[in-house]
């Protein structure tokens, strides 16, 4: 009989590539992890690992049984929400994982609602940038992650999670006072080409977004300064130095300090945000509460 524990165990192997990499997704030692894995090896009898040196790779035969593995997983999620749709009322606690203009914008005023119409349910939240949201899906520490389209996501096509659309947004031009273009209504990204420019770090999908429109009109940025936080980026637009394309619900309730902002001309560069849940898991009341919250506070932001 093959332990459902242990095939979690292998699930973070194959996902993170190691046995100490897998054990504190897990909240586990190495050692225990290992462990774990040599003892499914002995219930399947086969081996599942091959070592080489201080690293290890999955086998054919692991790989396999890791594919099972993601399959029996949502499978027992499913089973859990199946059966939380059988009680009867809604009490309980999901966490959501978000980066944080979508916190500000979309999930705070989804808790809002939820604690004043369902104030049995606790909503827990972590603030986590980039991809990371999806890794705590994955990893199990979250229920839902709100992420961004971009190329670096890890399982973006995997069985694992199941993606919904839940906004798009346009990036704006962000100016320093003075700036020869302040005095148009739109800006042309092709006019900033001299400019030095303020953008997030790389790894960042935002970085991605801002390089893309720039190629998109025909240059490569000179980026002088990097900075992750939007109020940092536009603190720094604001005391000259350089400009920025920032997206747009990341620019409500920021004191601009003498920067203005402006809207691209022409094709405008999107950012596309989207929800993620764990396959298997998206009928359990909780999150489809949590969901349609989520869906109808980024209706708002779009109205």
């Amino acid at each position: 009989m093959i332990d459902p524990r242990r095939l979690r165990v292998l699930r973070a192997l194959a996902e993170h590539g190691t046995v100490t990499a897998a054990a504190q997704a897990l909240y586990m030692s190495p050692s225990a992890a290992s462990q774990q894995l040599a003892a499914l090896e002995t219930e399947v009898g086969h081996g599942l690992l091959e070592r080489r040196g201080r690293t290890v790779r999955l086998t054919p035969t692991g790989t396999v049984l890791a594919a099972h593995a993601t399959k029996i997983a949502a499978q027992l999620e499913q089973a859990e929400a199946e059966m939380a749709a059988c009680s009867e009322g809604l009490a309980g606690e999901v966490t959501i994982a978000a980066f944080a203009s979508a916190i500000t914008e979309v999930v705070a005023p989804a808790v809002a609602t939820l604690r004043e119409d369902a104030p049995q349910v606790r909503v827990r939240v972590k603030d986590a940038e980039g991809h990371a949201s999806q890794r705590l899906l994955i990893d199990g520490a979250v229920d839902i992650a709100l992420s961004v389209e971009h190329r670096d996501i890890p399982g973006q096509n995997s069985e694992q999670l199941l993606r919904e659309p839940l906004y798009a947004e346009p990036f704006d031009v962000v100016l320093p006072s003075g700036h020869r273009l302040t005095d148009v209504p739109e800006v042309d990204l092709a006019d900033l080409s001299d400019d030095p420019w303020v953008t997030p770090w790389p790894g960042n999908p935002v970085h991605d977004v801002v390089l893309r429109a720039c190629e998109d009109a025909r240059f490569q940025p000179r980026v002088e300064c990097l900075a992750d936080d939007s109020r940092a980026v536009c603190a720094l637009v604001a005391a000259g130095a350089g400009v920025a394309l920032v997206p747009r619900s990341a620019l409500h309730g920021i004191a601009f300090g003498g920067a203005a902002t402006r809207p691209v001309r022409g094709h405008r560069p999107t950012r596309r945000v989207f929800t993620a849940v764990r396959r298997g898991s998206e009928r359990h009341p909780l999150l489809r509460l949590a969901l349609r919250e989520l869906r109808d506070r980024a209706a708002a932001l779009r109205s």
